[in-house]
Order: C-alpha cells, then sequence, then structure tokens
C-alpha cells in the first residue's frame, strides 16, 4: 500500500505522469468539465471532500511552479480564496521554490481547463473554488 497522502489510484497515477508545465485542475462541484479531460471525482456530497483539503493533499505530491485562479475567486468567495494563497505561500516555503500566481476571467478559466491533464472534482460548493495548478520539476 502507497506511504503517503494521495491514496486515490487515479490521481497518483496523473501526478505520476506529469511533465513539466502540464496542468492539473480542482475544481468545486459546478465547474463544467469538458468530456475529452480526464474527470477524476471525488465528490461525495456538498462539502465533501473540500476544496482545500484536496489542494493540500495534492501538493503533497505534486510539485507546482504556477497558479492559475479566476478573477472572480477572489472577489466572490475571499475567504476561501485567502485560505488557498495561504496554502500556496506555505508550499513556497516548504520547497523554497518560487510559484507564480495569475489571474484570468471565470470564462477563460474554464476554456483553460480542457487542456488540463486531468479534471478533480471536489464536493467544495463555495462559488469559484477552483485551481490550475502548473507541474514544475523536482531538480
Amino acid at each position: 500500500m502507497k506511504k503517503s497522502a494521495l491514496i486515490n489510484s487515479e490521481l497518483s497515477y496523473v501526478v505520476s505522469t506529469l511533465g513539466h508545465t502540464d496542468e492539473v485542475t480542482i475544481c468545486d462541484a459546478g465547474l463544467p468539465i469538458a468530456e475529452e479531460v480526464q474527470r477524476i471525482d471525488l465528490a461525495l456530497t456538498h462539502g465533501v471532500p473540500t476544496f482545500l483539503d484536496t489542494v493540500k493533499v495534492y501538493l503533497s505530491e505534486a510539485q507546482i511552479e504556477g497558479v492559475i485562479l479566476a478573477e472572480e475567486f477572489k472577489q466572490v468567495s475571499p475567504v476561501l480564496h485567502d485560505e488557498l494563497l495561504t496554502v500556496i505561500d506555505n508550499e513556497k516555503k516548504a520547497t523554497g521554490r518560487e510559484i507564480s500566481v495569475s489571474y484570468v476571467s471565470h470564462e477563460n478559466f474554464k476554456v483553460r481547463t480542457q487542456a488540463s491533464r486531468a479534471v478533480v472534482r471536489t464536493g467544495e460548493c463555495t462559488p469559484y473554488a477552483n485551481v490550475i495548478f502548473q507541474a514544475g520539476v523536482v531538480f
């Protein structure tokens, strides 16, 4: 059995096959997911699993160098947005690596997810609780 925090086999496989700058989206329960993109559906019920819990487990396995968010996230759901930025800042400190954060409109965000290697759906019901992670390298 796998020893690290991430035990979901689909997500673990995606992380292990990422190349530099490949993207993975972690989203709330309502984000539309294109049929051609791999869907990893973790949602059980409203709020389970949470967006932040999923992000934290993902970051325990994946090296990232960039984060893309919708502009609307910081305006509509500022508390969760700020909590996510704290998690990202903690990841910077833990890895000693720079992580860029950029913003696009929600419409552009949805289009961008179509190029993700996978979209991970959580049970989060907070509006705009979505993030695209760009893979970094560990060397």
